[in-house]
Order: structure tokens, then sequence, then C-alpha cells
């Protein structure tokens, strides 16, 4: 099974929150995700109060083949996990 692990949209019109999941590579940006990881409030002033992850499950799913995203593998990077490249 090939998952991703990205950001789904959640929230209202112009205030938007995401959420950090591990998808299955065939689903839609919105879909049911594997396992919820975290979220990110991208509108929080405070960039360590703006996220939180999961980190020894997205560590479970990176050594288990999985490919983040550009600004989830960001997100893992300012978290102190090293993320191949996919």
């Amino acid at each position: 099974m090939a998952v991703r692990l990205r950001l789904k949209r959640t929230g209202r019109k112009n205030r938007p929150f995401y959420r950090i999941g591990a998808f299955h590579h065939t689903r839609r940006r919105d879909g049911k995700p594997v396992e919820d990881l975290g979220w990110y409030d991208p509108l929080e002033k405070d960039r360590a109060k703006g996220f939180e992850l999961n980190v020894e499950r997205a560590k479970y799913w990176l050594s288990h083949g999985a490919i983040p995203s550009h600004t989830v593998r960001s997100m893992l990077k300012l978290r102190g996990v090293q993320a191949n490249r996919g």
C-alpha cells in the first residue's frame, strides 16, 4: 500500500486549518486518512504553537515507506525527524 503523509484542509472560509495525516495515495485531498498524525494552524502567530505532530507515528510511517509532501517534510524537519526524499 502506497502511503503519503500530507495535509487535509478543514476550517471555514478565510480561516484554514489543516490535519496532518497518513493517506493512501489514491485518496482525495480531503478524504479519509489511514491515520491522523496531528494538526497545523497557519494563522497562529507563534510558530511553536502553530502545529502538533505525533512524531513516533510519523517515524513509523516513514520507516514503512510513506512519502511526505513538501510541507509535511518541512514540519518533520522542524521536529527533528529526517525524511528521505520520495
